[in-house]
């Protein structure tokens, strides 16, 4: 397994749903590769999910596949492990929010 890069360096790693698992794939052609490498690949952009957070904390990370495939994803963090819940392309704004983040990154970088 590929160590998980900051903010997720102290995870051991995935727990999937069979269930949410398929329905990603079925809904929106995402398979579980492509939603892990989302938070594989730098940068990403995670943010509390206040709004569904009622019975445990949830977050949404923006990021990108190896095959640069832009992704949104919602999880929260079970015994050590991101669960993914719902992983799907980004909309345009997302899509706007992630690119000021990998122009962010680039700079920071140089």
């Amino acid at each position: 397994m590929v160590p998980l890069p900051e903010p997720f360096a102290e995870l051991a790693g995935f727990e999937w749903d069979e269930g949410n698992s398929e329905k990603n794939w079925r809904s929106h052609s995402v398979t579980r590769a492509d939603a892990e490498q989302a938070f594989l690949n730098r940068p990403v952009v995670v943010a509390q999910d206040i709004k569904h957070s009622q019975e445990e904390p949830r977050f949404t990370l923006l990021g990108r596949s190896n095959a640069d495939r832009q992704l949104f994803a919602a999880f929260t963090i079970r015994g050590g492990r991101v669960r993914i819940i719902s992983a799907r392309p980004m909309s345009r704004r997302e899509r706007r929010v992630y690119e000021e983040a990998r122009h962010a990154q680039a700079q920071a970088d140089s």
